[in-house]
């Protein structure tokens, strides 16, 4: 067990940099962190970008639409 994890409030927080500049790859539209999810969320595309192991994953396959 990594004890270091257990230090984290977020084990795998994306960095906030990489925040400020990462946008929808569909429309270019700035994104909403959701910490809770894991999530960067593009409402003008009306999708969720899934975050893995801190590395957010900006296919538009692998997005989640979200709910009206």
């Amino acid at each position: 067990m990594n004890t270091d994890q257990n230090n984290k409030s977020e084990p795998h927080a994306v960095d906030p940099k990489l925040l400020e500049i990462l946008v929808c790859p569909l429309t270019k539209n700035e994104l909403e962190y959701d910490a809770k999810t894991q999530e960067l969320i593009s409402r003008s595309a009306g999708l969720a970008y899934p975050i893995r192991d801190g590395i957010p994953i900006m296919l538009p396959e692998e997005a989640r639409k979200l709910d009206d």
